[in-house]
């Protein structure tokens, strides 16, 4: 049977070490002569290029599916989408809205299958977070990370993962915008300790990480007045970062507004590691890829 990587604790926290390490490493063309479909219902620059890369860099041909070429669940059920996938490559990469979908493929497909981002999860994204903070700390147990904004899929897998290599989480949202009870029950079930709070500066003081993302995300264009009142008190400035640790780094996914989330001051300054945090999605995509190809589910 395949594994896949729906949501980062899909790995145990051996196996994420595992993933970071296989990151750092040079491509064994463990693709060589074969292709990995990449179905895209959401666009993204920094994805669609790290997972095109990453399959490059392990020998394979990455075949990018535009939502109108398939019409996954309208004009084919996603059923037969994966079926038909699985007859050409050896992996399916899937960018969608509703995380129901990568669900059911990785249902009817017989090759692993990468969750590319969902509503609810971006575990690409937090395994490049994490090889990036420990690429800086060379270490990750122990470390403080502090998340400013909303408590979005982004922030769910960051989390999770987070917890699973003993960092301690600290997430500040305003009222509304925080973790659901759900949520944190799945964040927490890995072990670790996570502060939820109302008050950015809570969760600076003394982080070695601080952490953002756009506060209007793909999709939520309508409500945009509205987050941008809400949002109100959680930019992240220099005067934000000087109560965490003098050591501290800044990240963001990415792409950001400028002087929303966070002030393009802080992205310009020493504490950003935003394009070293960019580049890392490729190394990541390749050590995931390399994991699941090379796994057997026990």
């Amino acid at each position: 049977m395949p594994r896949h990587l729906l949501e980062i604790d899909d790995l145990s926290s051996t196996e994420l070490d595992m993933v970071l390490s296989l990151s750092t490493q040079s491509s064994e063309e463990l693709l060589l002569g074969k292709g990995a479909a990449l179905l895209f219902e959401k666009p993204s620059n920094r994805t669609r290029n790290s997972m095109e890369m990453a399959i490059v860099q392990l020998g394979g041909h990455p075949v990018t599916i535009r939502p109108d070429e398939v019409g996954i669940g309208k004009r084919e059920s996603t059923r037969d989408v994966a079926k038909t996938l699985s007859c050409y490559h050896e992996l399916i990469g899937a960018r969608v809205f509703d995380h129901e979908t990568v669900s059911e493929l990785s249902s009817y497909s017989s090759v692993p299958v990468i969750n590319m981002l969902s509503d609810e999860s971006h575990p690409l994204q937090a395994l490049a977070d994490l090889l990036t903070i420990k690429e800086e700390f060379e270490q990750l147990k122990g470390l403080k990370i502090a998340y400013i904004g909303d408590s979005n899929n982004v922030a769910r897998s960051l989390a999770i993962g987070s917890l699973m290599a003993g960092v301690e989480f600290r997430v500040a949202s305003p009222k509304g915008y925080e973790f659901s009870k759900a949520d944190l029950q799945r964040i927490q079930s890995v072990g670790g300790h996570i502060l939820q709070t109302g008050e950015p500066e809570a969760a600076v003081e003394g982080a070695n990480i601080i952490y953002t993302d756009v506060w209007t995300s793909m999709g939520q264009e309508k409500e945009s007045v509205t987050r941008l009142n809400d949002f109100n008190g959680f930019t992240v400035t220099m005067e934000m970062l000087s109560l965490a640790d003098p050591e501290s780094i800044f990240l963001h996914c990415l792409p950001a507004h400028p002087n929303e989330e966070v002030t393009q001051e802080v992205l310009d300054s020493s504490y950003s590691r935003i394009w070293k945090q960019a580049e890392n999605r490729m190394h990541s995509a390749r050590g995931a890829i390399a994991f699941l190809l090379s796994s057997e589910e026990v």
